[in-house]
């Protein structure tokens, strides 16, 4: 799975192969991992901790366009990180 970008220990990640809607990302920390719909950048899956589930949501919200254009166009390409 591409890597996008990572920040304070959380790898966010974007799949295409055999992936399903709605349109999402992966973020990884450590043992945990969570799936947030681009859209909205809610945790739909996981068990990502709250406090890494309010960074994920900050960094998407501010990548939202390029992330959706990366779904649907199936062109990856690395993003800044959180600062």
């Amino acid at each position: 799975m591409p890597e996008i970008t990572r920040f304070y220990g959380i790898v966010i990640k974007i799949f295409f192969r055999n992936e399903h809607n709605p349109p999402h990302i992966h973020a990884v920390y450590g043992e945990h991992n969570g799936l947030f719909e681009i859209s909205t950048m809610e945790m739909i899956e996981g068990d990502l901790p709250s406090k890494a589930q309010a960074l994920v949501a900050e960094w998407g919200n501010q990548y939202k366009d390029e992330l959706l254009a990366m779904w649907n166009n199936k062109i990856i390409k690395k993003l800044p990180p959180l600062n």
